[in-house]
């Protein structure tokens, strides 16, 4: 109990200072990964995949600036990024989804998961991730998934969500 005590009049006097802020939402992470690319890569080359992998980068990436998120790394046809706010994540999320076509991509699917994450070196580690990434093997194309527990963080009237049902991941309760 005095250890939550002197934790909280720490962060009281570091706020004051302007030295810290408190998180009234936790981050989202979120995965994106091209549908079906390495059976594209196996028929159509490997220099038609690079060149699909550069052009989700460069949708992702300016998809996800706009919306206040980062790119945090890049795994060839999949890449994750970080979102201050659950909801711009969401939006993000789901213009990427649709715009994907249009760029003369294959459908994309995504995962968000929000929560405490841990920083280090310009990457960010944690069950958040995991979670994260877990969701979005399980995204169909042209899907956004997300977990209950976001879904409860956001607060934007541009969204809708529809319960897909309870869902296990590998190392971690139904969703």
């Amino acid at each position: 109990m005095w250890t939550e005590i002197s934790t909280a009049l720490a962060e009281a006097a570091l706020e004051r200072a302007g030295l810290y802020q408190r998180v009234s939402r936790p981050p989202a992470i979120c995965f994106v990964d091209l549908t079906a690319y390495t059976r594209l890569t196996e028929e159509q080359g490997d220099e038609v995949a690079a060149r699909l992998a550069a052009s989700l980068a460069a949708l992702v990436e300016d998809t996800s600036r706009r919306h206040g998120g980062r790119p945090v790394r890049w795994l060839g046809d999949a890449g994750m990024f970080y979102f201050k706010e659950p909801a711009a994540g969401m939006v993000a999320a789901l213009e990427m989804v649709e715009s994907a076509p249009g760029a003369g991509l294959p459908p994309t699917h995504i995962g968000i998961h929000a929560g405490p994450v841990v920083s280090q070196d310009g990457d960010v580690f944690g069950s958040t991730v995991n979670i994260a990434a877990r969701i979005a093997a399980r995204a169909g194309a042209g899907e956004v998934l997300t977990s209950a527990e976001t879904v409860e963080l956001v607060e934007d009237a541009r969204l809708r969500f529809f319960r897909v049902g309870p869902a296990s991941l590998k190392g971690s309760p139904a969703r």
